[in-house]
């Protein structure tokens, strides 16, 4: 099965890559090679770019702000843990606490540092980071893994106030959807949604087996998918053939 998310505005937009690039920071810290970590870099300076949006942060502890005060409201259902509950809000404001005391954008504190504003200045431009262009980062990618990750986890510390703050959010956000199984007749399906109630992500989760490639449109009041399928040029066409999968509003 094949997981597709569609963000209903820019904030989860924003939201959703930041988690994209954090996801692919782990993987590329873990490894040893020095082209690995090289990416692993290059992926910081990314963060840094996406989480410079001025009002990022405040967007982040307000839709904690938002998920706290929807749990506290089901205080006293007996059909809800009062233990899990209170653990989930714990979570939350940790992670408030977390983001709240960062100062100024993530990853602001690094921009202090030298060597890797010269490097950030660099890595954009094709084959700019040659050793004969940056002789002290080629150094540097030759000492032992272990600690070009040291350096990298340190580095990178300052961005984690954000990360757990966005992985937190976003796992309740995805967990407030629940799927249901709907049929697109002729590789088309559209739904209308209630005025009043805020969805801010679409799921679609679908077989990868066919060959079929979901493109989704959706805003506050509609949302739709048709079901593309790849030429042998590789240019998407729309698929006449009905189709199911399953289907998750998230709010």
């Amino acid at each position: 099965m094949v997981l597709y998310e569609y963000p209903f505005n820019e904030s989860i937009r924003t939201m959703l890559r930041l988690e994209h690039l954090f996801d692919r920071l782990g993987l590329l810290v873990a490894r040893d090679a020095p082209v690995d970590h090289h990416f692993a870099l290059a992926t910081l300076f990314e963060i840094m770019e996406v989480a410079s949006r001025a009002d990022l942060k405040t967007d982040v502890l307000k839709e904690l702000d938002r998920q706290r005060g929807t749990l506290n409201g089901y205080r006293g259902n007996p059909a809800i843990s009062e233990r899990t509950l209170d653990s989930v809000i714990e979570r939350i404001d940790s992670a408030h606490e977390g983001l709240g005391q960062t100062q100024g954008k993530t990853g602001q504190s690094l921009t202090s540092n030298d060597w890797l504003m010269s490097l950030r200045s660099r890595i954009g431009i094709p084959g700019g980071t040659c050793e004969f262009d940056l002789p002290a980062y080629h150094a540097w990618q030759q000492h032992p893994a272990s600690r070009r990750r040291s350096d990298l986890q340190q580095w990178i510390s300052s961005t984690m106030p954000l990360a757990r703050a966005l992985h937190l959010l976003l796992s309740l956000l995805r967990d407030a959807g629940a799927p249901h199984k709907v049929v697109a007749p002729a590789g088309f399906f559209q739904q209308s949604l209630p005025a009043g109630r805020g969805y801010y992500l679409l799921r679609l989760r679908m077989d990868g087996t066919d060959g079929l490639v979901p493109e989704i449109t959706g805003h506050r009041l509609l949302v739709s998918v048709r079901m593309m399928r790849a030429d042998a040029d590789g240019r998407l066409r729309p698929s006449g053939n009905d189709s199911t999968f399953e289907l998750a509003l998230c709010g």
